[in-house]
């Protein structure tokens, strides 16, 4: 079997980590969790980040066939269409995606969402095996922080999403829409039964307390023995105790609102209005007193 060749992409601003992926002997590639850079204060859009793993596609020789999405993300805006428009790869997803697109189409009047996951190309189904060139991936379902989380198993390589974190700083939160902290333990027991050699490549790292250093890749048996969240000995019990306690006081992430509207489509902005231009919308809620709704004229 070819082994993959990993290439990570770090974007600090979102503390996001993209891959590229691919097989040196058929020159055969996938990206996994582009990033498109954008400024919620201007509303500005660029593509430096993206334009970085397609140079070093170039460089390497790599034709990029896929672009595969871990879940819908909700701190950072997806370039995979960049990507598609530059290499006519296929753009890939959880089929649970679905869920996701149920959940917040209300929420933004998204009528624009295309039914039944039709913003993707592919739709994957747990235990579903995708070839890339040589390599194989297998699409692993690993629910909780949304309930369309999946990872890909490339054949050493596990790219987690944001089911693990590096060990020293945990798990992802659950507290998102469909989100469930059981779901979430389970799917990190899930990564942890694999072979303890296995390597996990994260989505994201925020440096824990102490370590002065970014770090995206660990082991299986790395996070068995120390992941202060899920290291072997703690329960199922004591898991959603304390993320359900720990969640309850985190603050939203600065890119939500525009990073669930954008990658719910696919990484499709919302559709221009009748000015012709493009719009990110906030739902309005009204805290305190029925009064506060007299300012809005209602």
């Amino acid at each position: 079997m070819p082994k993959a060749e990993i290439k990570a992409f770090f974007d600090e601003p979102t503390h996001t980590v993209t891959y590229l992926v691919w097989d040196a002997e058929s020159g055969s590639g996938l990206v996994i969790d582009p990033v498109l850079d954008f400024d919620v204060t201007t509303g500005e859009v660029d593509t430096r980040s993206v334009e970085a793993v397609l140079a070093s596609a170039i460089a390497e020789k790599v034709r990029i066939e896929w672009v595969l999405e871990t879940h819908v993300h909700a701190d950072h805006l997806s370039a995979a269409p960049l990507i598609k428009a530059r290499t006519g790869a296929r753009i890939g997803i959880g089929e649970h995606i679905v869920d996701v697109q149920r959940i917040f189409r209300p929420v933004f009047n998204a009528v624009d969402v295309k039914p039944e996951g039709g913003d993707f190309d592919a739709l994957f189904s747990d235990g579903e095996m995708l070839h890339v060139g040589g390599l194989k991936v297998e699409v692993l379902y690993t629910p909780g922080h949304t309930p369309a989380d999946v990872s890909y198993r490339i054949d050493d390589a596990v790219f987690v999403g944001d089911t693990l974190f590096m060990p020293d700083y945990g798990t992802a939160r659950a507290d998102f829409p469909g989100g469930d902290a059981r779901a979430l333990y389970r799917s990190t027991r899930k990564l942890l039964a694999l072979p303890p050699e296995t390597r996990l490549f994260m989505c994201h790292d925020y440096k824990a307390p102490g370590r002065d250093h970014y770090a995206w890749e660990t082991t299986v048996k790395d996070e068995k023995a120390a992941n202060n969240h899920v290291r072997d000995g703690i329960s199922e019990d004591a898991f959603v105790r304390m993320r359900t306690e720990r969640d309850a006081g985190l603050a939203a992430p600065k890119l939500l609102l525009p990073s669930i509207q954008v990658n719910m489509r696919g990484g499709r902005f919302p559709p221009a209005t009748s000015n012709g231009v493009r719009y990110m919308l906030v739902p309005v809620k009204v805290k305190g007193s029925p009064d506060a709704v007299m300012w809005q004229g209602g």
